[in-house]
């Protein structure tokens, strides 16, 4: 398989990738020769393009060699078999580091300008170049892609060394390349046109795509401090314009605000108009003791708290209240939502442990969701018994083949699109 130059390969490869189209995406193409690739794809997808900013490390004396890459946010991946066959010392290496630091930051100024980067923070990251050779700087893209919040990262290529998936696997959740063949020695000889891609055409995909992808306004998070009871807990609360309700998610563990499953389902929330509350239940001291997370009174009493205050945050009082469940936050969201004076809107449990609620469950007044994977037989036999005992509008929501963590492709886009529409469908008006 040859292709005619970058951008052919691209609406190729977009091809490839349109299962993805529809989700919340943003395509990362790797400068230079990458960014054309991603920019047919992006147009294909229908989603923003930004640069994923990596420089090679090149060996001294052979700079095509890579013995690593750099990237954003700090990330740096190392070839040790390289630097062991070259002999390259550490003194060599750091020198090479820094002069690409140099270009690193220079090409963040000169592609982006005063633009800032497109946010990447619970979407998923589609890294694109135009081929993958040793894999170092595609790995190191990758991880920053993971390290600006990405909750899911797909890495796509025209072609590849035939041994590509077992190079990189560790590196992204899903792996798309069209041409892996045997005779594989550089990514120019699958190309008839390689031309060195300049800076120019790079800002000029950038422009395009920001033409048809610009950045709007959308929502505003600000870091907030929860009190529940004597503890205070860090949040992060985000409100879209004209917001018609809140969610609270609720997590068994202290890392609610940070966990990338659950940034993902609020952003999907954020698009349909709902604010989001992603707090800690637990303090860091708390979370090391394993019965706190299994604790349900002690976890839906400090979401009580957390609501009640919520329900006077400047910018969504007013507001209905949703709660949104994983793990053993959802049995704390069930637990609380039997709480006479709660007045939860809805409440939606993903991959939960309503049964944890026990004998709360018949007390439950709000309309639930329990949203369980296919190929998690013994969490979804614990929420149907749950559902047995539920006396409120409910629904048992099974996603296809998906785990307990919902990491399979499309599988938690399935997941926002469910809580989306139980929360839409049942949001209304607080009583006061």
């Amino acid at each position: 398989m040859h292709f005619s130059d970058r951008p052919e390969a691209g609406r190729r490869l977009g091809e490839r990738l349109d299962h993805l189209r529809g989700r919340d995406v943003v395509v990362l193409g790797l400068p230079r020769g990458g960014v054309p690739v991603a920019a047919e794809v992006a147009a294909a997808l229908d989603a923003p393009l930004d640069v994923c900013l990596v420089r090679k490390l090149g060996v001294p004396y052979q700079p095509e060699l890579g013995m690593g890459a750099i990237g954003e946010d700090g990330v740096r991946v190392i070839n040790q078999e390289v630097l062991r066959g070259t002999g390259v010392s550490d003194a060599d290496l750091a020198r090479v580091e820094e002069h690409e630091l140099r270009v690193l930051r220079d090409r963040a100024a000169r592609y982006r300008g005063a633009a800032p980067a497109v946010r990447v923070t619970g979407r998923t990251a589609v890294v694109v170049d135009d081929g993958v050779a040793t894999g170092a700087t595609a790995r190191a893209a990758c991880r920053i892609a993971r390290a600006r919040g990405a909750a899911r990262v797909v890495l796509a290529v025209p072609v590849a060394p035939r041994d590509f998936a077992r190079r990189l696997a560790g590196d992204a959740d899903e792996l798309v390349c069209l041409h892996s063949p045997r005779d594989f020695a550089a990514v120019g000889q699958f190309y008839a046109d390689f031309t060195q891609v300049a800076d120019a055409e790079v800002t000029d995909c950038l422009r395009r795509a920001a033409r048809r992808h610009p950045a709007g306004a959308g929502a505003t998070g600000r870091d907030v401090t929860v009190t529940a009871g004597a503890v205070r807990l860090g949040g992060r609360l985000t409100v879209p314009e004209g917001a018609v309700g809140v969610v609270v998610f609720a997590h068994g563990s202290g890392s609610s605000r940070h966990s990338p499953r659950n940034r993902f389902v609020a952003e999907g929330l954020h698009r349909a108009g709902l604010a989001t509350l992603l707090f800690d239940l637990l303090t860091d001291a708390e979370e090391a003791d394993r019965d706190n997370v299994f604790d349900i009174a002690l976890l839906a009493g400090r979401l009580l708290d957390a609501t009640r205050r919520l329900r006077g945050e400047p910018g969504v009082e007013g507001l209905a209240v949703g709660w949104f469940g994983a793990s053993t936050g959802a049995a704390a969201a069930l637990w609380a939502a039997a709480d006479p004076g709660a007045r939860p809107a809805a409440v939606v449990s993903r991959g939960g442990r309503p049964d944890l609620a026990g004998p709360r469950l018949a007390a439950v007044t709000a309309p639930t969701l329990l949203v369980v994977g296919g190929a998690d037989p013994l969490v979804l036999d614990l929420n149907r018994r749950a559902q047995a005992e539920l006396r409120c509008e409910n629904r048992l929501a099974v996603v296809p083949g998906a785990g307990h963590l919902f990491q399979e492709p499309g599988t938690l886009e399935q997941v926002t699109e469910l809580a989306r529409d139980w929360f839409t469908d049942h949001m209304a008006p607080a009583h006061v």
